[in-house]
This record gives structure tokens, sequence and C-alpha cells, in this order.
């Protein structure tokens, strides 16, 4: 298990949970250094002073506001310590709502709250109180020098601590002048929604693979075999002017994949197998919002 990177407690009421965050998630990417390219040597940052130009050590190193231009106010440890605000040291439930609420666009970053064993009954409690209410808990929390609003559910058996964006760092959408309100004609609409529907499916996450972060590796031990990397020029983007067209276009297509489908999948699960058959019209599509969020959210 990694180290803890925060310790507190939950709290909601009266009911204290000693608890231990841990991150959820981790990215996986391709990390790339850079090098000098006439001998292959590592490119060092040095940390230097604008003022004297000299080499800083970590040692000397203090965080400042800059509240004019070039003008700081130094802050400190005790500084941050003497925040008084109750999320400092503990992750405070403001209250419950259900999950839906929640515009998706708002969760930031996921952790694990692993309860301490004096917490370990309120932690089971809290659990299945929050299943039977089907409602997820907004609280506050602050670590890594910032408060964050949270939304806290549970992932099975564990507790889940969503990191969210405050309402005034989401951005309204800007687009720049051009008219996104224009009618479509009814048969456009019908032809838009049998292509959704010929793309329908049950969510499975376990589908979807970073395919660019897998051709990147091939490519890298190829060099590292020595051979020599085959660049391949992309098929040109057929460019298609009327809409109708296009969506005739693409409903083909994916009837087509839909049909190939059953054959390269004979090995795939029932459920899966199902999914893919299953016409998708069936599926009545007022339910489908709900369902995405309910997906973003776990």
């Amino acid at each position: 298990m990694p180290r803890a990177m925060w310790k507190g407690a939950i709290s909601f009421g009266l009911v204290t949970i000693p608890v231990s965050v841990y991150p959820a998630t981790e990215e996986k990417t391709l990390r790339f250094n850079q090098l000098h390219d006439d001998d292959g040597g590592r490119i060092r940052m040095k940390r230097t002073c604008s003022i004297d130009g000299e080499e800083v050590g970590y040692e000397h190193i203090v965080k400042g506001y800059e509240y004019e231009k070039d003008r700081y106010v130094i802050l400190t440890d005790d500084d941050f310590e003497a925040i008084p605000v109750e999320s400092s040291r503990a992750i405070d439930i403001q209250q419950f709502v259900d999950l839906e609420e929640i515009d998706p666009m708002m969760y930031k970053k996921s952790y694990y709250l692993v309860p301490e064993e004096t917490g370990a009954k309120a932690y089971a409690l809290l659990r299945e109180a929050l299943n039977r209410s089907g409602k997820v808990g907004v609280a506050k929390v602050s670590f890594r020098d910032k408060e964050h609003l949270a939304a806290l559910r549970f992932r099975d058996d564990a507790f889940v601590l969503e990191t969210m964006y405050w309402p005034d760092e989401i951005r309204e959408a800007d687009f720049g002048g051009v008219d996104v309100s224009m009618k479509v004609r009814p048969n456009e609409l019908d032809m838009a929604q049998t292509l959704i529907d010929n793309l329908s499916a049950d969510w499975d996450p376990v589908e979807f693979k970073d395919e660019y972060r897998e051709a990147m590796l091939r490519i890298v031990e190829a060099k590292i075999n020595g051979q020599e990397i085959e660049v391949v020029e992309a098929e040109p983007t057929a460019k298609v002017v009327d809409l109708m067209e296009a969506l005739k276009a693409s409903v083909a297509a994916a009837k087509k994949e839909a049909k190939a489908e059953p054959a390269t999948k004979k090995k795939a699960p029932a459920r899966k197998k199902t999914a893919a058959k299953k016409p998708a019209a069936k599926k009545p599509a007022a339910k489908k919002p709900a369902a995405r969020k309910k997906a973003v959210g776990e």
C-alpha cells in the first residue's frame, strides 16, 4: 500500500471516523526526458534567483503571493497551519444529495479513504446507510495547501472521496459568435437518433484502451532493438458537405460494424454479445443521460 498523503477524519453530525487518504488513480503515460542532441546528456533544470542569478537550494525556497507586480508577501508553514477552517483537520460532510444532481464536469481526482481500526464499524455503518439511501455526501476538506469541495461515495466496500472544482472555477461555454441554436429538420433528427441507437451498448470500461500509448511503446521497443520505423501516411478524411449524407453514411458504417462484431468476439462474455446484438432502439432515450452521469461519478 502506498504512503498515506493525508490523515484526518470523516465528520458528519456527531460521528467521527478516523481515515487515511490514498490516491485511487494513476496516470499511465510514457515519460520522456530532455536530452542534449550532441552527446545524449540529460538536461537539468536549475532553480536560480532572478535577482543575483545564483542557484538556490530547496532549504532556501519559500512561498510568496504576488499582490502587485514583482511585490510579494511571504507565507510560512505556520501561516498555513493558522488558517481557521475546520476542513484542515476533518472531511466535513455538509449535506447528502443524489449522485445524478452533480454535473460530472465538476469532478477532479479520486482518493480512497481507509479507516483506522477504531473507526471500522462507523465506516461500515455509513457505507450501508449511503447504499440504502442512494445518496452521496458533499464535503469540504483541506490538503495540499488548498480547500477542496468533494463528493463522498462508496465503490464496492471502499469509501471514495472525489475532489471537485468549485462552482466559480467552471467556465461558461463560449462559442465565439457561432450560432449553435440552428433548427434541424425532423428527418435529420430521426437519422441522428438511429445512429445513436446503432452505437449504443452497455457501459463496460474494460473495452477501452489507450491505443496511442500502446503504439508509442511499440515504437520505443522497435528503436531499442534497432529496427527501422516505417511512417504510415494517414488517410485523408472524406469531406461530406451535406449533413444528411454524412448521417446516412455513418449509420451504414455502424450497421456494417455491428454485423461483423459477433464474428470477431466469439470468446466475449455473454453479456457483451447480448449488448452487441440488441437493437438499441428499444432503449428509451430519456434514460441515457442519468446512466451516463452515474457512470462518470462511479
